[in-house]
């Protein structure tokens, strides 16, 4: 039998542990990294890739719940939800106006050899040298009127880039790709408010040439602005149609003679254009990310398989947006057999959670081809002089 801590009289009750203390909320069979990881690394499994990301996610959230609760760094429950795979603190995401954190940048840790882990200078060979992550919407304590107010900007807008924090994160992620030697090392990730961030932070690095992996849980996909522009496509399919049918464009000559007049749509596969691709987690029973599954031609569904099992596969499948350039890309993973009820579905746990089943599906919806066309126009025409 043990003995009680020194802290501890004997007869005392052991404390009940924290509900998100990660050895109780956290995945069960994710392994820490070791010498065997420098070989084989478990960071070449998408899966594993995921649930671990999700996790620093999950580690921002208690970062600003460790604030909120004056728990600090030898209490807090964020720390084990990095260091148990060996990265550490880099920086947090302070919003200003009210202290809170919204996100962090977490690095692998060069000093993980003295605690048992495996030696920075050998990090594993996929293993992201560092991750900003950004969290979600927290209905409790000082932050929530400031993340309510970006939640309302998205929904009103469609866009965060008004927003103070994204600012900072854009300036965190652009920070951390210069300091790493390039984007190839870096990743960004998010959840619900701060997948959206992640999502346009990541565009817009991606508009400046620097091409960072991007990870987007249960991203925002419900906005007035998106309503209104599909409301707008709409009507402008149905005048084509009707005009169409009216005598004075109906088989006329000027119609086809407008068409040969105006220019070829230009190419727009230039190199580097079609580099950037997000990957989306999407529950399609969230009514707040499912319509990115309105797909524009089909979903193609490629493999399924369990959650905490092995990696995923597929192709990148392409379509047109209907301009005549390169459709939006994105890797996206759809739960197929996990938590159907609203708050379970939008929830974060189920990204690590290992009875989730998954199906990749590479899709080309209306929302994604919205999102990434800016990627794929040509750059405006310089004024003439």
């Amino acid at each position: 039998m043990g003995s009680a801590s020194p802290s501890q009289k004997a007869g005392e009750p052991v404390p009940a542990a924290n509900p998100f203390d990660f050895q109780v909320y956290g995945p069960r069979h994710l392994s820490s990294p070791s010498w065997w990881d420098l070989l084989r690394s478990s960071w070449k499994d998408p899966n594993y890739r995921r649930m671990v990301i999700a996790c620093f996610i999950q580690g921002v959230y208690l970062l600003e719940l460790d604030r909120q609760e004056n728990r600090d760094e030898r209490t807090g429950l964020a720390p084990q939800w990095w260091r148990h795979f060996s990265y550490r603190l880099a920086q947090s995401l302070v919003d200003e106006r009210d202290g809170s954190i919204y996100g962090a940048v977490l690095e692998w840790d060069g000093r993980a050899l003295l605690a048992g882990y495996a030696p920075q200078l050998l990090r594993p060979a996929g293993a992201p040298a560092a991750v900003v992550a950004l969290r979600g919407t927290l209905l409790s304590g000082a932050t929530f009127r400031r993340d309510v107010t970006d939640d309302l900007r998205f929904l009103a807008w469609d866009s965060l880039k008004g927003s103070v924090r994204f600012a900072g994160a854009l300036a965190a992620l652009r920070a951390a790709a210069r300091r790493h030697g390039g984007a190839r090392a870096v990743c960004v990730g998010g959840h619900s408010l701060g997948a959206g961030f992640a999502l346009q932070v990541g565009k817009a690095l991606a508009k400046e040439g620097v091409f960072v992996e991007c990870h987007v849980f249960n991203p925002p996909s419900v906005s007035l602005a998106t309503s209104l522009r599909g409301f707008a496509d709409t009507a402008g399919e149905m005048w084509g149609r009707v005009r169409s049918w009216l005598p004075a464009y109906a088989g006329g000559g000027g119609g086809e003679a407008a068409k040969a007049a105006a220019p070829a749509p230009a190419k727009l596969e230039r190199a580097g254009t079609a580099k950037w691709m997000p990957h989306l987690y999407i529950n399609t029973n969230d009514y707040i990310c499912c319509y990115y599954t309105d797909a524009a031609a089909g979903t193609a569904t490629v493999t399924a398989t369990g959650g905490g099992g092995g990696g995923t596969s597929g192709k990148t499948v392409a379509g047109d947006m209907g301009g005549g350039g390169t459709a939006g890309k994105a890797r996206m993973v759809l739960v197929s057999k996990g938590p159907t009820k609203f708050l379970d579905a939008h929830g974060l746990q189920q990204w690590w959670a290992d009875d989730v089943e998954l199906q990749v599906a590479l899709n080309h919806s209306k929302l994604i081809d919205r999102q990434l066309r800016s990627l794929y126009a040509p750059p405006p025409a310089a004024p003439q002089v």
